[in-house]
């Protein structure tokens, strides 16, 4: 490691770790898991995490209190470990507190979100996993290292560096929108609630309102008014390799879900039995799709395809189906022009679907659902700031997510991938699409583990 032994010299490093982590999230954490299962018998500080957080493994997604916020995979499918399919449910099971849940339940996030603690909570104890209580600021590479420089003023070297950074929360720009991960609190119980987006977050959101008891209307505003679909019985489809048309164009690939929902229901399935028989190819469907493919079905399908993907279980359904049923909650097709203030109300400006001018709509509460899709050069962290402007990353194409390759190595602004620069989870979506959801993150993670540990048992600590 001369470059980096050089690089420490002259950066003041104050630790050295084989495998350096940037997030302690639920990718962070699984893929610390995986790597210290991969490396054997890892020696003290082969794994170093740098999360400012309170918690590993929480992250936006698991950090909620609320019970009432379930995980949208049942508990079978929900493993940190694919080679122990079992693991997330024994877990479980040798907890007296989580006694009732078995394969088929959809636990609280928040339980999910001690289980991904826990994962880490022995090579913490015995010094194999080193967590930094800081942020990552800036990270630079040499011919066989990198250096990381913390804002705590310390600098770490490793041998490789993994960037596990997340969703980037959405901002509002206005401050007159609360945050889809904010614990909103609504003093008028009779007002308005207007929630911007209909997708998983705001069900959360609705089930967190209702709960506090909630009385006056809510109103989801979004361009579609799709909701997610719910969790019924389902098997998937089998669907043979051959009849999926890999690098085929935006209206083929319409074509082809359509005719397997067709199918599934022919069989006396359901759409659902489709999706799940689609789900394992998804991936290798979005590697092969040339560039105008893929702006394609971003504008056209990727709404339908998550309502009908990332479903919500029967009791988060029931509770939502009662409150339209009684007209509490409500729909509105329409795009949010922002928001203002006026006589102790925020407003919320939106034009209906299909109309020029645009309405106001008075609020007791405005609550920003809309996704975690941002600017990524435009939301760039410190550390994301200084990869950029280094021209060690660039952005995709697409403008969706930092541009990774094939093997999640980071591709700089001249098309070349960082020989010990990764990245991992939500971070990576330009190049998988499909990474949002643990068991996507867990296959990710979990490759990523195995080709890089062998190359990590030989570094130096």
């Amino acid at each position: 490691m001369k470059d980096v032994q050089m690089l420490d010299r002259t950066e003041g490093a104050d630790a050295k770790t084989a495998l350096l982590i940037i997030g302690g999230g639920a990718s962070g954490v699984l893929l610390a898991a995986h790597v210290l299962h991969h490396m054997g018998d890892a020696p003290k500080g082969a794994v170093t995490i740098v999360e400012p957080t309170v918690a590993l493994g929480q992250g936006i997604a698991y950090a909620t209190t609320d019970p009432d916020h379930l995980l949208n995979t049942r508990v079978h499918n929900m493993s940190a470990f694919p080679d122990q399919p079992h693991h997330f449910a024994d877990w479980l099971a040798a907890r007296p507190a989580y006694a009732g849940y078995d394969d088929h339940s959809f636990v609280p996030r928040m339980v999910y979100g001690a289980y991904l603690a826990d994962l880490v909570a022995a090579p913490l104890a015995d010094g194999r996993l080193i967590w930094r209580r800081a942020r990552a600021v800036a990270l630079r590479e040499g011919a066989a290292g990198v250096v990381a420089r913390l804002d705590d003023g310390a600098s770490l070297v490793a041998d490789r560096a993994v960037l596990a950074t997340g969703h980037v929360v959405p901002g509002t720009g206005d401050g007159l929108a609360a945050s889809a991960w904010d614990n909103v609190s609504v003093d008028d119980q009779e007002g308005r609630v207007v929630i911007i987006g209909s997708g998983l977050s705001m069900v959360d959101q609705v089930l967190s309102l209702l709960k506090s008891g909630h009385r006056g209307p809510i109103v989801t505003v979004s361009r579609r008014g799709q909701m997610p679909r719910p969790h019924r019985p389902a098997a998937p489809l089998e669907i043979a390799e051959s009849d999926v048309p890999f690098g085929g164009t935006a209206s083929q690939l319409f074509a082809f879900a359509r005719a397997q929902a067709r199918r599934a229901e022919a069989q006396g399935g359901t759409w659902r039995d489709a999706v799940d028989g689609i789900r394992p190819y998804v991936r290798r469907i979005w590697a092969s799709l040339d560039l105008a493919a893929r702006k394609r079905l971003l504008k056209h399908a990727d709404v339908w395809w998550d309502v009908h993907r990332h479903r919500i279980p029967e009791a988060s359904d029931t509770t939502i189906s009662a409150a339209m049923a009684r007209g509490q909650l409500t729909q509105l097709r329409a795009a949010y022009l922002g928001a203002e203030r006026s006589a102790g109300q925020v407003i919320a400006r939106l034009r209906p679907r299909g109309q020029r001018d645009e309405i106001s709509l008075p609020a007791a509460a405005i609550i920003d659902c809309r996704g975690i899709r941002n600017d990524p050069a435009a939301h760039a962290s410190p550390l994301m700031a200084d990869l950029f402007g280094q021209g060690v990353l660039r952005v995709d194409p697409l403008g969706i997510s930092p541009d990774v390759d094939a093997d999640c190595h980071l591709r700089g602004k001249d098309g070349t991938s960082a020989a010990h620069i990764l990245a991992v989870g939500p971070v990576t979506r330009s190049a998988f699409w499909e990474i949002t959801a643990v068991p996507d993150i867990r296959s990710q993670t979990w490759q990523v583990a195995q080709d890089i540990a062998p190359l990590l048992v030989k570094a130096r600590i």
